[in-house]
């Protein structure tokens, strides 16, 4: 599970993060992700970028072989800070996720609540654990 900010981090041809996209599209790690979590990718991709590399990357996403898709019922509501994060927090606990990469403070909330535990990895520590 990557949060949006990270997945823009990642893509880019000169970031230091490069291999980890390249990691996902080679099957290293499986991705989980929703039906919110692509609308907010293709949402912040286009605004960040543009439509047509947005539809590219989301493309690229919903095509792989290694990705997991999970659509959430039951909402946790365990950020409260920004609510909109609850997505990813869904997605991760009804897919039993091992951790989001998330750099977004608002995710330390998940530290503290002990069910259901979800644990939360900087980029560069998911970059570490991938090398």
């Amino acid at each position: 599970m990557i949060d949006t900010n990270c997945l823009l981090r990642m893509i880019p041809l000169r970031s230091k993060y490069r291999p980890l996209w390249e990691s996902f599209l080679d099957g290293k790690y499986i991705l989980c992700i929703s039906n919110e979590i692509v609308i907010e990718y293709m949402e912040i991709l286009t605004e960040k970028v543009n439509s047509a590399f947005a539809t590219n990357i989301v493309g690229a996403i919903l095509r792989s072989p290694f990705v997991l898709r999970f659509d959430p019922q039951f909402h946790f509501n365990l950020i409260e800070v920004d609510p909109d994060d609850n997505k990813f927090v869904d997605c991760a606990i009804i897919a039993n996720a091992d951790f989001i990469v998330s750099d977004d403070s608002h995710f330390r909330v998940l530290q503290s609540i002990p069910f259901p535990k979800v644990n939360v990895l900087t980029l560069e520590e998911f970059s570490n654990t991938l090398q």
